[in-house]
């Protein structure tokens, strides 16, 4: 259906909608631009996951808005336009601001306008009266050119404290006027989650139906997604959200949380019915890493349901638990949601952890083969120095194969040096400028490569992205296996003080079959630790995708 065009099929009690406004008020967190390209890969990443709603910008707006519907492509989500109602002394026709907004040809407009008293008089400076006209007026004109209309009562919560009766009759202004759905916006995110129920199920007594409601909750006291849940039990149909939690300030309501809560938690999964199968359901965390992908953001690990640590069980005790069953630590299946669990490594470990962990790499070892005990030592010996294998798991896996005699030399570093200048350009300005040189041997012959480590803009990058450039410029015939491999994030930490001090970086590396993997180096020297992440990086991506290891180590011709 092209640009979201309505389905004629009556609507349920029992169904919930989903309304994603990340490409909108996601766009508004500090720091968010998409381009065109972006915001039409993320609308088909949410209409393949079975959004109802997909709310594209503000058209006339901004240029990429603008660009945004001309290019919109065909969904079987409802495509949403965003706007304002009419301003006062014209009419919904004669108002250029709304034109824009209607000329965007969606099947469904989403205007909002003022519900709280203050704002009405003090932000917008005319009368209550005038603001109840703009509002139906601007409703009534989406009606008459066939598109479906939807309020957004932006401060509903807070004006509804101060003049429940005006704030009320805002709602009705639209209602009257024909909207589909009125959204109760909680615009300054100050709202408990107890107190939002109780003024949605007022609400609802007052004469607007739970399935003609919808909520739209920020994170301002990290409640965003418990107000949402509340205003569900209170009866509201459609909820709003962002993904991640985008959004302006301390962002929106998460739909990467929202969405797996109502699909698999009771009293949501036997009662209420939304457009997101279950199949659906298990793209939820390639979609939310995706996003992070394209604002070049690290994804964040401790999130619910989608973040890499949301499955990671790292204590002795709960790991054997969880080889007896994983409902022992775990609310659901991670692979429901397309997530995996992981067994981390640390100085807590026991062999329970060990094991499974070894298994998920590929590494069959008997319960009482002397290589476990040598690989729990080892393993706390190295964090005692400062090494963190929790978080760095190819690290723990190429420890774990060297101990095995399973670790294969695909190349050896002979040496690498790093030099940092600062000098006048052409231009007598002042710069830095990093180089590294890196000699490998490969299948017995000698590989000299340098690298700079400057950007396309000239800027210099660095002596680890000098470093990590000439380490990956020539692996002979393994270079094609690394070349679509790159540097996701840096992460440096001094574990002691003073001139004791140890530096230890971890390193996120990433590849085109969408793999993510961590390794960690520890050096007083901060390029020393820098250059072990960066070769194990390499080594962990050989050893997943050179065709085959042969018995003895060594590596089979490829």
């Amino acid at each position: 259906m092209s640009k979201g065009t309505l389905s004629k099929a009556p609507l349920s009690k029992d169904r919930l909608y989903i309304y994603d406004t990340t490409l909108r008020d996601g766009q508004q967190t500090q720091g968010v631009q998409f381009s065109t390209p972006e915001k039409i890969r993320i609308a088909q990443a949410l209409d393949a996951l079975g959004v109802d709603y997909i709310e594209g910008g503000w058209p006339g707006a901004n240029p990429t808005d603008s660009a945004f519907f001309d290019e919109a492509p065909a969904t079987k989500a409802r495509l949403t336009a965003f706007g304002m109602t009419k301003r006062a002394g014209r009419s919904a026709e004669n108002d250029d601001v709304l034109a824009a907004v209607m000329n965007a040809g969606t099947g469904s407009v989403c205007l909002v306008g003022k519900t709280h008293d203050y704002h009405v008089e003090t932000a917008l400076g005319i009368t209550l009266a005038e603001n109840l006209e703009n509002i139906g007026a601007s409703i009534a004109h989406i009606g008459t050119q066939g598109r479906e209309a939807l309020f957004d009562a932006e401060h509903f919560f807070d004006g509804y404290k101060a003049n429940p009766a005006y704030a009320l009759d805002c709602l009705r202004a639209a209602q009257e006027a024909g909207a589909r759905w009125i959204v109760l916006c909680d615009t300054n995110g100050g709202t408990l989650p107890g107190e939002l129920a109780g003024i949605v199920s007022k609400v609802i007594a007052a004469g607007i139906p739970g399935d003609s409601l919808g909520i739209h909750t920020h994170n301002d006291t990290e409640n965003a997604v418990a107000c949402t849940l509340a205003a569900v039990d209170a009866g509201v149909r459609q909820v709003q959200g962002t993904l991640n939690g985008l959004g302006e300030r301390c962002g929106n309501a998460n739909l990467t949380s929202l969405i797996p809560t109502l699909l698999l938690k009771e009293p949501y999964a036997s009662t209420l019915e939304t457009g997101i199968t279950m199949e659906a359901l298990k793209r939820l965390t390639r979609v939310s890493r995706m996003l992070d992908d394209i604002l070049n953001r690290v994804p964040m690990k401790q999130a619910p349901y989608v973040g890499a640590s949301a499955f990671a069980h790292k204590a002795g005790l709960h790991a054997s638990a969880i080889l007896k069953d994983p409902a022992t630590y775990e609310h659901i299946l991670p692979d429901l949601v397309g997530n995996s669990r992981i067994i981390p490594m640390s100085n807590q470990a026991g062999q329970s952890n060990l094991r499974r962990r070894l298994s998920e790499a590929g590494l069959e070892v008997a319960p009482r083969d002397p290589a476990l005990g040598r690989i729990l030592d080892r393993i706390k010996a190295r964090e005692d120095e400062g090494y963190a294998y929790d978080t760095a798991q190819a690290s723990f896996e190429l420890l774990a194969r060297e101990e095995l005699g399973q670790l294969p030399e695909f190349f050896e570093v002979k040496r690498y040096k790093v030099t940092v200048e600062r000098r006048k350009n052409k231009y007598n300005q002042v710069v830095s400028l990093s180089e590294a040189v890196v000699v490998v041997k490969v299948d017995g012959e000698k590989k000299l490569s340098v690298s700079e480590s400057v950007d396309e803009q000239g800027s210099d990058r660095g002596p680890v992205n000098a470093l990590s450039k000439a380490l990956s410029k020539d692996l002979g015939r393994y270079q094609a296996i690394i070349d679509d491999m790159r540097l996701v994030d840096f992460k440096v930490r001094v574990t002691q003080g003073g001139t004791e001090a140890v530096t230890r970086v971890i390193i996120d590396s990433a590849d085109g079959e969408g793999r993510r993997w961590s390794t960690v180096g520890v050096s007083p020297n901060i390029v020393d630790a820098s250059f072990e992440a960066l070769l194990d990086a390499i080594r962990w991506k050989l050893i997943r995708d050179t065709p085959a290891l042969e018995a003895t180590g060594t590596v089979a011709e490829v």
